[in-house]
Order: structure tokens, then sequence, then C-alpha cells
């Protein structure tokens, strides 16, 4: 479980050291952050993919999304830093500014430092693996210091571009688990929405980020899965309603009963909010839990009386899974801090800066940036 997330230099976020526990929700007034905090996260877990410049460059290049505030005095050189303390790995990584050149790709950044180490302290004792721009360096069998011949490109994480199960085996434990990290943003439920069209018929136990195979996924939890919970979130949310997958020339269509209706309905024909819960189910229900899991603003579109439900599929899921919930919707973040392993975070703006509401987390939870 990851015990801490620090972020620095980015968009609002001058820098922030998070706590966190099995169920954490995010809160925070329209502005304060919440979005920025959700996009930090995604960049660590794309830094495995190998996506973190590409990522970056969808944002608006390196120049949109590093810190927009005022530098402090003296001279501070350009950095966007993001790092993550858990048992047994920890990991963290430092973007800056590239030489000077001519290419029309100047705008990636480059990767100045990296380190990933054993425990939750970075002391030089527990160091695995130690990246400075283009040289690498990783603890052999014996425990020793060998540097690693690979060419790493700037831009791209040593996650992404090295792996030797004897040389450095945690650089593999690590981009595994920032790999099965999940992120599922807003759902599109418009009526083009993937998730209304019928899918392919493939066993699906990671639902896609779209919900493009929304009944492939509802299939593969009543088959593996837990079918009576399903059934139960069913009920739970909307009485006397049933779920059910068709086979039809099309592929796989999601059907759905609900109370008093003379006939089955498609997702086709489902409102925005019942396609969006059972989305939502569809992702928390996962036979093949993730190590974290991140919802952004997951109430989007529900009616209130589906909060409580949402609710308690979130709870149920953070049994299995590290949750992370972005959210503003109150009744929603009420429900989930009934729960005594629920974590609040709460985000506001001053000076234009984003920071914790009580501030004493700053100090209490320190953190330690290694030096390019």
């Amino acid at each position: 479980m990851i015990d801490r997330i620090a972020i620095s230099g980015y968009r609002s976020i001058r820098s922030i050291i998070l706590q966190l526990g099995q169920l954490n929700v995010v809160t925070g007034a329209n502005g304060s952050g919440k979005s920025n905090l959700y996009r930090a996260l995604r960049l660590i877990a794309d830094a495995a993919e190998g996506r973190l410049a590409e990522s970056l460059a969808r944002e608006g290049g390196f120049g949109s999304v590093r810190w927009a505030g005022p530098k402090k005095s003296g001279k501070e050189p350009v950095s966007l830093r993001l790092g993550l303390t858990a048992d047994p790995l920890s990991y963290c990584l430092d973007l800056g500014l590239p030489p000077p050149s001519e290419s029309m790709f100047r705008g990636d950044p480059e990767l100045k430092r990296e380190c990933l180490w054993r425990g939750i302290g970075l002391e030089a004792k527990n160091l695995c693996a130690d990246r400075r721009v283009a040289t690498l360096r990783c603890r052999g069998e014996r425990g020793k210091w060998q540097d690693i011949h690979v060419a790493l490109p700037r831009q791209a994480s040593m996650l992404s571009e090295y792996a030797d199960p004897i040389a450095a085996p945690e650089l593999i434990i690590m981009r595994e688990t920032l790999r099965s990290w999940r992120f599922y943003d807003t759902f599109g439920v418009d009526a083009n929405s993937p998730a209304r069209r019928p899918c392919v018929a493939t066993f699906t136990p990671i639902m896609s980020g779209d919900g493009a195979d929304l009944a492939a996924a509802i299939q593969t939890i009543r088959e593996i899965g837990d079918r009576s919970g399903l059934a139960q979130a069913i009920e739970d949310a909307f009485p006397g309603s049933r779920i059910d997958v068709a086979a039809t020339d099309a592929g796989l269509q999601l059907m759905f009963e609900q109370s008093g209706m003379r006939r089955y309905l498609s997702a086709s024909e489902l409102s925005d909010g019942t396609l969006r819960f059972l989305l939502l189910v569809a992702a928390l229900m996962t036979p093949r839990p993730p190590e974290l899991m991140v919802l952004n603003e997951p109430e989007n579109s529900l009616h209130p009386d589906l909060i409580p439900a949402l609710a308690r599929l979130i709870t149920l899921a953070a049994e299995n899974s590290q949750i992370i919930v972005v959210s503003h919707n109150q009744r929603l973040v009420d429900a989930l801090k009934a729960d005594d392993v629920c974590v609040s975070i709460r985000l506001e703006k001053e000076d234009g800066e984003t920071v914790l509401k009580d501030a004493d987390l700053l100090s209490q939870y320190g953190w330690k940036w290694p030096s390019r």
C-alpha cells in the first residue's frame, strides 16, 4: 500500500505531501487543484508505461504543466518532481529543462534524476537503482553498485527502458506495480458513447477506461467474479431491477430490467445516470483488483439517490484495493468519511497555490527529494 504521495512543481501545486490510507477521498472547491492532483498521479503511472513525454505533450508540453506561481528567493532550477513511498519499494523522479537544441522535440523535458529504494525513508544505503540523466546504476545480487550500460532516452523513465531480473529486479517490481494502477475519469455516456454499443465477446476482467467493453466486463464478473454481489449492488441502487448480458450478431449487449417495465432495456436506451452507475459497478467489482484505483468525480450525472449506493460500492472495493476518490460531492464525501479507515484530504487555493487545508500535515509528513 502507498504510504505517501509527493508532488512538487506541477501546475498549481508548488509542494504537497499526502499521507494515504486504504480508502482516501480528496475534496475541495472548484479550482482548488483536485484535477491537478489526479493528473499528477496519472503521470507517475505513465512513466512506467513509457508514455511520460507523450502525456506531458498532450497537456500542452512541459511549459504548460510546470509550477505557475512565483519563484522562491534565490536561484531555483525548473523542476517537476513526483514520488511515492510504499512498502517494500519507493520511487521518485525529477523532470527539468533539456539542454538548448534545434530539435523540433526540444519541448520534451529531461529526466534529471530517478531513484528507487527499499522502505519509506530515502537513504543512500536503501537505494536500489539510481539514474542521473543518461547514466544508470543498480545494486546487483550481492548489494554492490553496477553501472548499467544502456541508452536511456532523456525523456523516458528507467522503469520503462531497462529490465533485468538479476541486476535490477526491483525495477521490474515497481514498473509492474505502477502499471497495475487503474484510473477511471468521467465516463462518456452520451448517445455515441462506446458503452452503449455491443462489444466483442471476450474475457474481460479489467474494463477499459472508456467502458467500451462494459457488457463483456459485466459478464466476466457474472462468470468468475462475485455474481451474487453484482446482483446485490444492482438491487441496492435500483430496487427490483436485474442486469443481464445477451449474445447478439453484433456482439455482447448489456440488458437491464427495471421494476415495472415489460421488457429489458439495452445499454443504448438507458439514462445517462443509470449507465454511468453500471460502468462504476463494472470498474469497482473487477475480478482482478488493482493495487491502486483512482476515481475522478465518479458522482457526475448520478441522481442524488444513487450516491449512498455508490459509497457502499467504493467502500467494499477498498477491501481489495487502495482507492483514491476525487470528488466535490459533499454527500459522497460524507458517506465515505463515515468509514473509519477513510482518510479525508481537503485542498484549498491560497494566492494561486494548491495547499492542504490542514497545513500541519506538511510538517508532520516530511519528504526528502534527492539532489540532482
